[in-house]
């Protein structure tokens, strides 16, 4: 890894004292809901962000969210965490975008699109392991805020911009520039911040999944698929989809259940 990321990494300010409470909270099996919603609402910014995405079409739920309350029972305590988490990273390692040509509130939605179609496939599939993969879909993109950052400080965002509106495979791109991936740079962001092993590895072998132990094979593989199908450079293209259906076939899913959530989220945008 290049020397400046991986100094980047170690010099990463720890989680906010919400969030760490909220992952306490979380872990802790005597814990509850009211708990949960209490935290939250001691924190103005965090309800504002998880009430705006309870009311995303995304996640399609038939009333108005207006309360925590309301957010946190109908999203349950995995989701909520992990939406709270996903915005409170990018808003701790906030930077230009531009190499990957795109802005942080586009790159944003990328992670919240990522993050819902994995919800809606992997629910109908295995409900335990859903809550796993929503949070890590949601931050597995984290590590290209520092890759964009390094591009930004070497001058090279024109032509590594370039490259990335051209390619299909943003992680040979990367591998190009800085000799890492997003998926080895995110995993090490988490192991910075102390996350589970699991949770890490699965990130870690995500642009590269037949690298992955037998343990931890199945979860790259569908956080490969989903990034895959909404890639930050094109999301939801025909060309994006299609090559992600494949992937789920030959992995041996069924590629229908994936399609009809790419269906419904198209039907929303």
């Amino acid at each position: 890894m290049k020397i400046s990321i991986l100094e980047s990494i170690k010099s990463l300010p720890p989680l906010p004292k919400t969030i760490t409470e909220i992952q306490r909270i979380f872990l802790d099996p005597d814990s509850s809901i009211a708990d949960l919603v209490k935290v939250i609402e001691d924190d103005p910014m965090i309800i504002a962000n998880l009430l705006k995405a309870a009311n995303s079409p995304l996640y399609s739920f038939k009333k108005d969210i207006k309360n925590v309350s309301q957010a946190v029972s109908l999203f349950g305590m995995s989701m909520t965490r992990s939406i709270i988490l996903g915005h409170s990273v990018r808003k701790l390692l906030n930077v230009d975008m531009e190499p990957y040509a795109t802005t942080s509130e586009k790159f944003a939605e990328v992670s919240s699109k990522q993050a819902a179609l994995m919800h809606c496939w992997y629910k109908k599939i295995d409900r335990a392991k859903a809550d796993q993969l929503f949070l890590a879909s949601l931050l597995q993109e984290t590590g290209k805020i520092l890759i964009a950052s390094y591009i930004i400080q070497q001058d090279e965002t024109t032509t590594f911009k370039s490259e990335v509106e051209m390619t299909h495979n943003i992680a040979a791109v990367e591998k190009s520039y800085v000799g890492e991936t997003t998926a080895s740079v995110t995993a090490a962001i988490f192991e910075h911040w102390g996350f589970d092993a699991d949770f890490v590895e699965m990130i870690r072998y995500s642009d590269f999944p037949q690298l992955a132990s037998q343990h931890m094979l199945e979860f790259a593989t569908a956080l490969n698929i989903v990034k895959t199908i909404i890639p930050v450079n094109n999301p939801l293209s025909e060309m994006s989809i299609n090559l992600g259906l494949k992937k789920a076939s030959d992995a041996g899913y069924n590629h229908e259940l994936l399609e009809d959530c790419i269906d419904d989220m198209l039907d929303t945008l």
